[in-house]
């Protein structure tokens, strides 16, 4: 990770190495935190944050969830604070990362009077799979941890907490030379990636896992349905089998980081030709031509970071 110059904190900027917490806060025992990960991509007209306020909704929904309700500040002033922090850091393109949590206050499980704190921070980032990967496929495993169980944790919550699940699921797929790593819920059925939606094309149709099998609402994920819609590509939300993996004609991952990754194997078995499919390109090269700013944003996805710098307050 290369350090940018400011971070975002309750409202203000603050240099890179001023973004410290205590130790005994409560998100370091407790894991009691909400994030969001999005991405400013750069555009011929300069960079521009994609879904922007989708993400920033999603952050304040999680919070809301695990009962941190007033977090401070609206919508719109999380919106503008990103916007504001690529500009001062005078990036391109780059990975924004806003994280929610209970800090310095009190000890107990039960943490409602914690003090609540807001940072966010930016910095470049590439492909989260590799370059090469976007054209010619990830090896994947099905793991052996599984998603959490409906009514243990809440699944649609991007909370720090799930991601230790996911950390089991990437690590076991590491180590045993795969790239990533599926994970079935808790009935057996296809749920999603470590840190990415899945989705399964067969005979021109594509099949995702819906909400209730302990997936998270992924935006990459939206906005690929969306663009299937308009591609007339039909969708459907069903619950996916692991041995349907084996037998699909292609496979691939959404999310922010991964964007639209295909997968050529599962499990040492061969998807498909064994390299992106035909289905997945096309969506590739329509959402990569939106994000890069090639053709018009007709979705309104993209939201401009004007070139003009203000004076950071600190």
């Amino acid at each position: 990770m290369t350090p940018t110059e400011k971070i975002w904190h309750n409202g203000r900027f603050i240099g890179w190495d001023e973004a410290k917490i205590h130790v005994l806060s409560h998100v370091v025992s407790y894991a009691s935190s909400v994030f969001e990960g999005l991405r400013c991509y750069e555009t011929a007209s300069g960079a521009a944050i994609f879904r922007l306020r989708d993400h920033m909704r999603r952050m304040v929904d999680s919070a809301k969830i695990y009962r941190m309700e007033n977090i401070g500040f609206s919508l719109d002033e999380l919106s503008q604070a990103a916007v504001d922090l690529v500009r001062v850091n005078r990036l391109k393109s780059c990975y924004i990362r806003p994280i929610v949590f209970r800090g310095y206050g009190q000890i107990g499980v039960d943490a409602r009077n914690t003090p609540v704190e807001v940072y966010m921070a930016c910095w470049e980032w590439g492909k989260y799979l590799g370059e090469e990967a976007l054209a010619n496929g990830v090896d994947v495993c099905v793991s052996s941890w599984m998603r959490m169980a409906p009514n243990t944790l809440p699944a649609l919550s991007k909370a720090a907490g799930n991601y230790l699940n996911s950390q089991l699921i990437r690590m076991e797929a590491n180590v045993n030379g795969y790239e990533e790593g599926i994970a079935l819920d808790a009935a057996g059925y296809v749920s999603e990636g470590s840190g990415e939606n899945i989705f399964v094309v067969r005979d021109g149709k594509i099949y995702t896992p819906p909400l209730g099998n302990s997936v998270l609402p992924g935006i990459t994920r939206d906005s690929v349905m969306r663009l299937c819609e308009e591609l007339g590509i039909p969708v459907i939300e069903t619950l996916v089998p692991r041995e349907m993996l084996y037998i699909a004609d292609e496979v691939f991952f959404t999310g922010t980081a991964a964007e639209i990754t295909p997968i050529r194997s599962i499990d040492r078995i061969t998807i498909g030709e064994g390299r992106r499919g035909p289905i997945t390109e096309k969506l590739q090269r329509t959402f990569f031509d939106i994000v890069s700013g090639a053709v018009e944003d007709r979705f309104g996805w993209l939201t401009p970071v004007p070139a003009s710098e203000p004076v950071p307050r600190s």
